[in-house]
């Protein structure tokens, strides 16, 4: 009887936290850590247009594995905007931004028409420092629904306006002809970005690859008039424009918010050219990996990774073969697809499971304290 009372409390010590803690600390990668770290930084990366399909072309067409597969925790979220099963970019992200969700084409504002102030906007208010790296133009849907607020997705020259006073301190993107070549006034915003201590530079004084971000307060680099070129025709600044937006941003206090879109994924998927959105995994696949290095390295850095939403419908089809698919795309637009969401560091155990795009917005919350 004895040694049956001594077995029994032996087994709840072997399962007590203070020996599965050890076991833990043994056992699981170095990137995971407990949800009760202070986490100093948030690195939010969107592939837009990123679905399952997409994730699965990339690998099956890669020579080693993705960048993803670091990730050790993967979670799903639901895409619907507020008025429509299916979401567009502004509506997706805003999800994102604010916690709401919201009809297509709003940014930054609840379906009922009411401004939210941002993650962003609330980081930076609070001390963070804050960036935005993109391959679209940087006042397009999704870095917009980080810094703008507005009824309508396309206005461009009007999200430009907002951008000046969105507390952003580092933003590399396209779309400079938004800011000193307007047609509805006759505004020079580089003027005026210049006025709010930001450093201005563009792709036709400064070869990207070649350029160094000096010692400056706030910095933006336009990579292009208006859209950056596809990976496919040399565009590949993404990479190097975000560990040089990541190491700007950790120079400053108190810890950091960035955003970097893979945007053009969802424009292959827009015109059905499994090529263009190969091409452009392959380019997020390395700035990823660069990415997720340099947050290993840090130990105090989450990275969160996720797509808006799903376009074209891809399939991969009967008759493909590792490094040779067969694909089909059901339509040139968005699907209301779920989307996986990949995270990496500490607080990504809270990143696990099924829940709504919005949820995104309050977990990346509680990882800046916020």
């Amino acid at each position: 009887m004895k040694q049956i009372v001594y077995l029994f409390f032996l087994s709840l010590y072997s399962c007590s936290p203070k020996v599965q803690e050890g076991f833990n600390k043994a056992n699981v990668l170095p990137e995971t850590h407990s949800s009760s770290s202070k986490h100093k930084n948030v690195i939010f990366i969107i592939g837009d247009g990123m679905g399952l399909a997409q994730v699965t072309a990339a690998m099956y067409t890669a020579d080693v594995p993705l960048a993803l597969e670091r990730c050790k925790v993967i979670g799903i979220h639901k895409t619907n905007a507020a008025n429509d099963l299916i979401t567009d970019s502004a509506a997706g992200t805003t999800a994102f931004s604010i916690g709401k969700k919201t009809n297509n084409g709003y940014l930054s504002i609840d379906s009922s028409g009411h401004s939210e102030e941002t993650i962003l906007e609330e980081a930076s208010r609070n001390g963070y420092s804050t960036g935005l790296v993109v391959t679209s133009t940087i006042v397009h849907a999704t870095p917009a629904a980080f810094v703008a607020h507005n009824k309508n997705r396309d206005a461009y020259e009007e999200i430009a306006i907002d951008m000046l006073d969105s507390g952003c301190d580092i933003m590399i993107g396209g779309g400079q002809k938004y800011f000193n070549r307007r047609t509805t006034d006759s505004l020079n915003l580089i003027s005026a970005l210049w006025k709010k201590d930001y450093l201005v530079a563009d792709y036709f004084t400064n070869d990207y690859n070649d350029y160094q971000i000096p010692d400056v307060k706030k910095f933006i680099y336009f990579t292009a008039d208006g859209d950056p070129l596809p990976a496919s025709m040399g565009r590949t600044y993404l990479p190097k424009a975000s560990i040089d937006a990541i190491n700007f941003l950790d120079k400053k206090n108190k810890g950091f918010f960035i955003m970097i879109e893979g945007s053009q994924i969802d424009w292959g998927g827009h015109s059905n050219e499994i090529n263009y959105v190969l091409e452009e995994m392959k380019d997020f696949n390395t700035m990823l990996n660069s990415v997720l290095d340099w947050a290993q390295k840090d130990g105090n850095t989450l990275v969160v990774i996720t797509g808006d939403h799903e376009t074209g419908g891809l399939s991969i089809l009967p008759g493909s073969k590792q490094g040779k698919l067969k694909t089909h795309f059901s339509t040139t637009k968005h699907t209301a697809c779920l989307i996986p969401v990949y995270a990496f560091g500490p607080g990504a155990e809270e990143f696990g499971g099924i829940y709504e795009n919005t949820e995104i917005y309050f977990k990346l919350k509680q990882a800046m304290k916020l």
